[in-house]
């Protein structure tokens, strides 16, 4: 996505990052109506600049994003609104630019979830949470389930660093 179409994708990518992060962290919820919205703007957009490439280009972006967020759904680490928002962003993005994204999303997470970490006050637990997960991967031990914390201020509004990630990542990995 180079030129007017990335132009195009930024100027509608930052007002979703704005709205989308009001709901995320007030609600911790991201209303299925944005979702959608973004979805059918990917693919409208990839039409409209590449024809049946541009089709194929945003389903696919959608298809590998969804992949990619379902996986850390799975493990507990993300919620259900999160993995439908990377889908449509992937959709924006084209399956060209996903996995940078995610990347980015993920360091923009990381952060995120480092300030919230030490505003809540729960490196210790967080740090052996990490641990566990880490030790999870290996063979022979347990992946757990870790549940969801009552308290909000313990919790990271994914969604912010899905948008903004997204933004900063076109802004980067644009030719």
């Amino acid at each position: 996505m180079t030129g007017h179409p990335a132009f195009i994708a930024a100027a509608f990518l930052l007002p979703l990052a704005l709205v989308i992060s009001y709901y995320d962290v007030r609600y911790r919820r991201i209303p299925n109506p944005f979702v959608l919205a973004t979805l059918l703007t990917g693919l409208t957009l990839n039409v409209f600049v590449g024809g049946l490439s541009g089709a194929l280009a945003s389903l696919g972006g959608c298809a590998l994003a969804f992949g990619l967020m379902f996986v850390l759904h799975v493990f507990g680490a993300m919620g259900a609104g999160d993995v439908k928002l990377f889908a449509a962003i992937g959709s924006v993005l084209g399956a060209s630019l996903v996995v940078p994204t995610f990347f980015v999303v993920v360091l923009v997470g990381g952060a995120l979830g480092l300030v919230t970490m030490l505003r809540a006050g729960a490196a210790r637990a967080t740090l052996h949470n990490t641990l566990m997960l880490i030790l999870g991967l290996l063979p022979g031990w347990k992946m757990p389930r870790l549940a969801v914390p009552a308290d909000r201020r313990k919790t990271i509004p994914y969604g912010v660093a899905i948008t903004f990630g997204s933004l900063i990542s076109l802004l980067i990995f644009r030719p």
